[in-house]
């Protein structure tokens, strides 16, 4: 069963974002830009917002508190060392900074 963003801004190229659901409906699975985010039911993707080296940005809305999240994919993030190393540092400065960690 697909399942597609009913955001009126969840564009994505020209298209709103479709995903397929996953885990018994709990999650849903998104393809942007050729990367697959797995992300809980409750956030409804609105538009890529950047990508660089280490991973892509997408913008989400928790259809629960209505509140605008950013949602980063970090491809391979425990390959190796120092790549686990950085993602380790970013997940603690976000806590720090009072961002919500998944």
């Amino acid at each position: 069963m697909s399942v597609e963003s009913s955001s009126g801004s969840g564009d994505h190229g020209g298209h709103n974002i479709k995903g397929v659901l996953t885990h018994g409906g709990r999650y849903v699975q998104y393809n942007v830009y050729g990367n697959l985010f797995e992300i809980s039911r409750k956030y409804v993707p609105l538009r890529p917002v950047g990508r660089g080296a280490y991973g892509i940005v997408c913008a989400a809305v928790n259809s629960e508190t209505r509140e605008e999240v950013a949602i980063k994919k970090i491809g391979n993030a425990f390959d190796n060392r120092i790549d686990a190393k950085r993602t380790l540092r970013e997940i603690k400065l976000l806590r720090h900074m009072d961002h919500l960690i998944m």
